[in-house]
């Protein structure tokens, strides 16, 4: 692991941009397409607005996201929406979005369908996570109810999840599918998620499961 300091948080979003964008043509060179993961949520918001407009053969990019809300793609709560709004246009336009969610009342009813799609496009070659102050990632959350079969060396590609205090269902990459990516970048923000991570590292990872996807990952953080 290797942790990266940052005097702000905009530097560190233009750094990572840039770094992603470098990691993507260099698995280009050896590949016909490759896999980016990226996560939902409000932090990388401002990454996205500058990984868009990089200049790479985005056509043989797979975008897909590291775990989705089971909610329709426009609703507000869909991170989804928020990845077509925010990274995949400009440049970003041309890659190919690969659903972590389709019409369905429980995602157990579409797993196979959704699965199938993205298994020929592994292993990941760049995945960006980041971290809550529980130091969850992706949507392996302390205390979910399949937490277990997520971090199971032999796990699906997907798991659904349902956790204490997560409003919706979610679907979330199994830790074995984020751990096995080419190249990881995490990225943590402020204080208490840095005392968290700090924490993180000495706890199991069914306590604190950012733990199962560190090994050679660059760890970005900023006050």
């Amino acid at each position: 692991m290797n942790f990266i300091k940052y005097p702000d948080v905009d530097m560190l979003m233009i750094d990572l941009a840039n770094k992603i964008a470098g990691d993507l043509n260099a698995a280009l060179l050896h590949e016909d397409r490759v896999c980016l993961a990226v996560p939902g949520g409000t932090t990388p918001g401002p990454l996205f607005d500058d990984l868009c407009a990089a200049d790479l053969p985005w056509e043989n990019v797979d975008v897909m996201l590291t775990d989705e809300r089971w909610v329709p793609t426009d609703s507000d709560r869909s991170n989804t929406k928020l990845i077509r709004e925010r990274l995949l246009t400009n440049r970003a336009a041309a890659a190919r979005l690969l659903p972590l969610y389709t019409p369905a009342d429980q995602p157990e009813d579409v797993l196979p369908e959704l699965e199938a799609m993205i298994a020929p496009e592994l292993p990941i070659a760049v995945l960006l996570l980041g971290m809550g102050a529980d130091m969850h990632t992706a949507s392996l959350f302390p205390g979910a109810d399949k937490l277990d079969e997520a971090l199971a060396q032999n796990a699906p590609i997907l798991v659904p999840m349902r956790a204490p205090g997560a409003l919706e269902t979610r679907v979330t990459l199994s830790a074995r599918v984020l751990d096995g990516a080419l190249r990881k970048h995490i990225v943590i923000t402020g204080a208490e998620k840095r005392e968290a991570f700090e924490k993180a590292q000495r706890l199991s990872p069914s306590e604190a499961p950012i733990s199962a996807v560190l090994t050679s990952a660059d760890v970005h953080w900023a006050p």
